[in-house]
């Protein structure tokens, strides 16, 4: 039996502060009630069509990330145990169970903090061009895909919805934040990516970059939002991964790569994606997630 698709949520009780791409944020009054939707987005545009089973695919692996990672530093994860949510979300738990999390309050960071392992997307792009990846510059001679000598911190700015985020360096990154948050972002994101990409490499999974994002709580910098997810990374199948060309992305490339094919000039609305497209993409997403946290997981949920 297919899975039930969530596009949206309404939780009533719960006042709803912001519809994402993918998550529906709602005031939980001491903390925030994050729920995973299974819609999705490509070119930042939001497709009529979701994934099945996708919320709850995202969930459970940045709930992996957020306690593998743990000892590294705090991040917003109050719970992800429906019975511990708010009364009010009692009658929706069949519906949040799996897809929702509760989490602490913070002030984001107005700052995408990028990492890139790999010589891959937009990277590769610059990289033929001027040698560089984000105005860092680079050995000569790299292939595309290839791992980097060292990883990169390539920070952009969070746009607004419907917006493209803009690359931007350290020293604006300084401007925003000012220079001991932003040494202490590149820093936790660094360390981050490397203790990940070495998690996913015994699982024969390469972490070829990631995008994380980060909050103030009582002064204390938390990671929030999701983390190491398909949504958020580039990953690949460490079997098929050979530099020279470009890779195999274990996410949502397949959607991307069906609506460059139907000529769409990536502006709302969006051609409506054909079943075989949905499939695979749900596919994609549960094979990254129980490859990486080990879980036997029926596609779709």
């Amino acid at each position: 039996m297919a899975a039930e698709v969530v596009l949206e949520t309404n939780i009533a009780g719960l006042p709803l502060l912001r519809r994402g791409k993918v998550r529906d944020i709602y005031d939980a009054g001491e903390h925030l009630l994050i729920v995973a939707t299974d819609r999705v987005s490509a070119f930042d545009v939001v497709l009529p069509d979701g994934i099945p089973g996708k919320g709850r695919a995202l969930t459970h692996l940045s709930l992996f990330w957020f306690d593998a990672l743990s000892h590294l530093g705090p991040n917003h994860v109050v719970s992800a145990d429906v019975h511990e949510f708010p009364f009010a979300c009692h009658p929706f738990r069949d519906l949040l169970a799996g897809r929702a999390m509760l989490v602490r309050k913070a002030e984001p960071f107005p700052v995408e903090c990028i990492v890139r392992g790999y010589l891959a997307g937009s990277g590769w792009a610059e990289y033929q061009a001027k040698g560089s990846i984000c105005g860092v510059p680079l050995p000569s001679g790299l292939l595309q895909s290839a791992e980097l000598p060292d990883p990169v911190f390539t920070p952009s700015t969070k746009a607004p919805e419907g917006e493209h985020d803009e690359n931007i360096s350290f020293q604006e990154v300084e401007q925003l934040v000012g220079p001991g948050h932003a040494a202490s972002l590149r820093d936790a994101s660094l360390e981050l990516y490397r203790a990940a990409r070495e998690v996913a490499r015994k699982r024969g999974i390469v972490l070829a970059d990631t995008k994380l994002e980060f909050g103030l709580r009582d002064g204390e910098m938390i990671l929030i939002d999701e983390a190491f997810t398909p949504d958020s990374s580039r990953f690949w199948m460490a079997r098929a991964h050979r530099p020279g060309d470009s890779q195999d992305s274990c996410d949502k490339q397949v959607i991307r790569d069906y609506l460059v094919s139907t000529g769409w000039d990536r502006k709302p609305p969006s051609p409506r994606l054909p079943p075989e497209i949905i499939q695979l993409t749900s596919q994609r997403y549960w094979e990254i997630s129980d490859a990486l946290t080990g879980r036997e997981q029926t596609v779709g949920g």
